[in-house]
């Protein structure tokens, strides 16, 4: 028998004032699991993870996380899992080691300083510990959130954003850490904008204006939404995108660096546009895989604002 989802609810929904920000929400994340969280800003993602974590209280919906009701049981949630927020929380005019310290007096850790030693070694900030907070880079700030999120040994990790504004090295060594986390067993539920770091997820959802568009295995997403992509390599891509808008098949077109990706549902019609197409024109054609991006591309073309939405 598979052990209970780490997070699993149903119908969750919120609005403030009269603008719907989260719309039937529903998700199970497995125990154990990177699960992204996807979607472009205002998007409801960050509503939905204090939904999750006990900081806000649901309008609509019901559910469990870590085997504890979300309304009944939010402050014993609160206890239990590691928050990291978008925008750097802790105290700036505090040391490394006495964020930590302070974190985990509030968690009432035993063994504190062995704690404290423990999690500044493992993040690789032992060598820093003296250091104000506030004097640390974009990076080396957010290894000190993920140790503070660590402190007190949750086993659900909720991270908004957390590589938003690091350098392409501090990201690396940021998923490196948590696929490390993944494998002890930790859950982790991380939202992010970029492409590359979703791939590294065992599971994705992605949520626009305040709905799920889709959920399923990382990998799977792109069959699922039915994408069929072609790729043109040469000269002339913009005079080619205008040539190709509106053509049948064309469902979406995407410049990725020097080359066209073309996508589209209906494979047949789709190939037939590309077939007169390459046989006219000077570019390279080739039939690719489609990715992440241009799966969340068309889902977001379908998509409507919710604030236009309420406004109608």
């Amino acid at each position: 028998m598979s052990p209970a989802p780490a997070i699993e609810v149903k119908g969750l929904t919120k609005r403030f004032g009269d603008k719907l920000v989260v719309d039937d929400f529903d998700i199970a994340v497995p125990r154990g699991a990177i699960y992204g969280f996807l979607g472009p800003n205002g998007s409801g993602k960050t509503t939905t993870i204090r939904m999750l974590c006990g900081l806000l209280v649901p309008d609509a919906g019901e559910g469990t996380c870590l085997g504890l009701d979300l309304r009944r049981e939010a402050a014993r949630i609160k206890t239990r899992i590691g928050y990291m927020t978008q925008k750097f929380s802790l105290y700036e005019d505090l040391t490394i080691r006495e964020n930590l310290d302070f974190v985990a007096r509030m968690y009432g850790v035993s063994g504190r300083r062995g704690r404290v030693d423990a999690a500044l070694a493992d993040l690789g900030l032992a060598d820093r510990a003296g250091q104000l907070a506030g004097t640390l880079s974009g990076g080396w700030k957010q290894r000190l959130a993920l140790a503070a999120c660590l402190i007190h040994d949750p086993r659900l990790l909720l991270l908004d954003e957390p590589t938003a504004g690091v350098d392409p090295k501090a990201r690396r060594d940021f998923w490196d850490e948590i696929r490390r986390l993944s494998k002890a067993g930790v859950t982790v539920l991380v939202s992010t904008h970029y492409m590359d770091e979703a791939v590294q997820c065992d599971f994705i959802t992605y949520i626009a204006y305040g709905r799920k568009l889709i959920d399923g295995p990382a990998a799977q997403i792109p069959a699922m939404v039915g994408l069929v992509t072609w790729r043109a390599e040469g000269p002339d891509l913009a005079m080619l995108e205008e040539a190709l808008a509106g053509r049948p098949g064309v469902a979406q077109i995407a410049r990725f660096g020097s080359a066209l990706h073309v996508s589209g549902t209906d494979g047949a019609a789709l190939e037939a546009t590309i077939a007169a197409f390459a046989e006219a024109g000077p570019q390279r054609w080739s039939r690719v895989p489609a990715g992440l991006e241009e799966a969340f591309i068309y889902l977001m073309t379908g998509a409507r604002d919710n604030f236009a939405r309420d406004a109608a």
